[in-house]
């Protein structure tokens, strides 16, 4: 009787230890893709509140202009190719996770063309920018300044085509501490640029301008270098005219991932717009503003473990591992879900203090006083809810979260936000409660899809994906060679 009890507890023990290491393995991992991805956002994100804080000492028409085009014009088109970049995730970091890498510099090549293709029909949205803000019903002069900043982010448009792509590719390999280095060392020199073009040599507006281009081009000058050039010898095997075959169904999961994204951020762009036609809606605005400033930047950390949930479900997926796939899901819902409970708990108890850092509005600051559980709250779905839209971009899944986020957001969320905002009198209140019920609502269905997936039989989709775009690597070579001819 002692022996088996001696037996169980040492086998019991053993199981543990297992477990913890199983568990240590999964948080190396995911760390190794999340954190550089957090990192590399909160750069990124950066760029655009220094150039705004080095425009805003330029002049008033300058930063409203510089505003109002990072919010219609460039959010729009970093959400539509932000969005169809994502396919590759699901094509790399399931190629990759069945070792055929000589496929992940396909897929690279396919995505380019296709999002150069989307960058070229968004153009005449930033060059025309003037009258189609004017059409908006936006000032005059403030509009033909957003004109002129329009026709640089042509050029920060053309950047997100290499930078998406790449950072994609190398995150499906777990080789983004690469984009990270690249982020702080572009972010750096942004700073010093625009002190130099701006403050020193007063070039004004067209400084910061090219300060901001070459802030975006830099790391894409770097990453391209890095994957051309011997840091992805497995991967990448050189141009090849195999990139402009199997490209219709390359389009086809593009458009549902960007259709996922955007509908995503048209929801928060819409959420602004209701809130400008409240009484007191500068001071709505404002608090708003505030709000939404802070939730993007914790957002920042939500969208680095989007990126970990992502590569690590399609590789895991890739390898053919459905027990694999499902613990990752399980280790990096929880880890973000504990740092936005922390998260939850500092913004639920700062409260007005918050605004302080943006304002010294009593009016404002007290708006955002009465927001601030709404935005804790907000911070705690967003801890949940992109990770398991990462775990719908590693599984494939990007056309059925489409549909959920129309209806969650568009059917329920928005309608919901309009009754209480306007109806009931809830103000910018209830708008915000209407986004926080279309988020729940959408988390929920999410999590249901989650837990009710046979997870064996995404391991045999992936597999069925994986092989009906497979080029043997024999053929590549001989593309390549033809090419070189």
């Amino acid at each position: 009787m002692e022996g088996d009890l001696n037996q169980k507890l040492l086998t019991e023990g053993e199981e543990d230890v297992k477990f913890r290491q199983k568990l240590w393995r999964e948080l190396k991992k995911m760390w190794i893709v999340a954190g550089p991805a957090i990192f590399t956002r909160f750069s990124t994100f950066g760029v655009t509140i220094i150039s705004q804080a080095f425009i805003g000492h330029i002049g008033p028409t300058e930063l409203a202009a510089y505003s109002l085009s990072l919010t219609v014009l460039l959010r729009f088109g970093n959400g539509v190719l932000l969005g169809m970049a994502s396919a590759l995730e699901t094509l790399c970091g399931q190629a990759y996770g069945a070792k055929q890498y000589h496929m992940l510099g396909i897929y690279l090549q396919r995505s380019w063309i296709v999002l150069f293709v989307t960058g070229l029909c968004l153009l005449p949205l930033y060059i025309f920018a003037t009258p189609l803000l004017i059409a908006l019903g936006q000032d005059e002069e403030i509009a033909a300044v957003a004109g002129y900043i329009g026709r640089f982010f042509v050029f920060v448009v053309l950047s997100f085509i290499v930078s998406f792509t790449c950072q994609m590719f190398l995150q499906a390999q777990s080789k983004n501490m690469i984009i990270a280095y690249l982020a702080a060392f572009s972010i750096g020199i942004h700073i010093f640029l625009s002190w130099l073009l701006i403050v020193k040599l007063k070039y004004g507006l067209a400084g910061a301008m090219v300060s901001t281009v070459l802030a975006y081009w830099i790391p894409n000058i770097g990453q391209l270098l890095f994957v051309t050039c011997g840091g992805c010898k497995d991967t990448w095997k050189g141009f090849t005219m195999l990139a402009f075959k199997d490209l219709l169904p390359v389009v086809k999961l593009s458009l549902s991932s960007g259709a996922m994204l955007c509908l995503e951020l048209w929801y928060n762009t819409i959420l602004v717009l209701l809130t400008g036609n409240m009484q007191n809606a500068e001071i709505a605005i404002d608090a708003l503003a505030i709000c939404l400033n802070i939730n993007g930047w914790e957002m920042m950390i939500s969208l680095g473990f989007l990126a970990a949930a992502s590569v690590r479900v399609s590789n895991e997926l890739g390898r053919g591992s459905s027990k694999g796939a499902k613990f990752s899901i399980v280790t990096t819902t929880l880890t973000s879900l504990c740092i936005g409970s922390v998260l939850f708990v500092i913004f639920l108890f700062l409260r007005e203090r918050l605004a302080y850092i943006f304002t010294e509005s009593k009016e404002v600051a007290s708006a955002v006083a009465d927001l601030s559980p709404l935005l804790a709250c907000s911070i705690l779905l967003n801890s949940v809810q992109p990770v398991l839209s990462g775990v719908a971009v590693g599984a494939g899944w990007q056309s059925i979260v489409a549909w959920v986020n129309i209806a969650s957001y568009y059917l329920i969320g928005i309608p919901i936000g309009v009754v209480l905002g306007y109806i009931v009198g809830m103000g910018v209140k209830g708008v915000w409660v209407g986004m926080l019920v279309g988020t729940s609502v959408q988390t929920l269905i999410l999590v249901i899809i989650t837990w009710k997936t046979d997870w064996d039989r995404q391991v045999v989709l992936a597999r069925s994906r994986v092989n009906k775009w497979f080029v043997p690597e024999s053929r590549e070579t001989n593309s390549n060679q033809e090419n070189g001819a």
